[in-house]
């Protein structure tokens, strides 16, 4: 089935991590007054290649809905087609794309729940809490918690830091951890791997964990590469947690 195509026109290009070459995107769909998708959905991005071959890549979309505009978080892959068209692109540049598309949304009825990602698996997180601690709407937290857990290798690829640092500072119900599997000597954040924050998080909230044989009554969204979405997953299960409380999206 043919998929419709709009533009996406390139407004606004920052850089996040010069050691990572990672870009946060901010787009606008000219032809259409609204762009309606999920937080936590993705774009299918579309272009001809050098040898005229049409090339599409998914990518997380790493903002809430707001108007006609999307914005995705992208890290330069050598060799990547895709990776180094949209890194390269200068504002007024456009590219096109359909969507959205996915399943990796917030399900109802929102339950305390724990945000876990490395990488670029942050872009669908940032959206998540973009809907739910809005800064110019009301919050739509319902007073639920919500832990994100982050990690990364370097402290220069802690991706929207600042921006999740003040949510958490402003909204007590948010919980920010942020951890490197290489930190430099002068880090005094959290080290390791995600899974062992995860764990820690669930030792700390009694209604995180299982009890008595009860389930947790939690849920919980993952995204970054395999490996890590795997180990998570299994760590939940052994915890109790049945496999309808846990979400994923994995990109490799």
């Amino acid at each position: 089935m043919e998929r419709k195509l709009y533009t996406a026109r390139l407004l606004n290009k920052l850089l996040l991590s010069e050691r990572a070459q990672c870009y946060h995107l901010e787009f606008e769909a000219p032809e259409l007054e609204n762009f309606s998708f999920n937080s936590g959905q993705f774009v299918s991005m579309v272009a001809v290649d050098s040898a005229s071959k049409h090339q599409t890549r998914a990518y997380s979309i790493a903002s809430a809905p707001r108007g006609n505009r999307f914005d995705l978080c992208v890290n330069r892959v050598e060799g990547g087609f895709f990776s180094n068209l949209l890194c390269d692109l200068e504002p007024g540049a456009s590219t096109q794309f359909h969507g959205p598309h996915g399943l990796f949304v917030l399900r109802p009825p929102l339950k305390d729940s724990i945000f876990i990602a490395t990488g670029t698996g942050v872009a669908p997180m940032r959206g998540f809490v973009e809907h739910l601690f809005p800064t110019e709407t009301e919050d739509r937290s319902e007073g639920r918690h919500f832990w994100l857990v982050y990690g990364t290798r370097h402290e220069s690829e802690i991706y929207y830091q600042r921006y999740f640092e003040k949510i958490a500072a402003e909204h007590p119900n948010f919980h920010y951890l942020a951890t490197l599997s290489r930190p430099h000597e002068g880090w005094e954040g959290l080290r390791g791997y995600v899974q062992a924050h995860v764990k820690n998080v669930l030792e700390e909230h009694p209604q995180c964990a299982s009890l008595n044989g009860a389930q947790p009554q939690m849920l919980a969204y993952i995204c970054g590469l395999n490996e890590m979405v795997s180990a998570t997953r299994d760590q939940l299960k052994e915890l109790g947690w049945d496999r309808k409380q846990i979400h994923f999206e994995r990109y490799d």
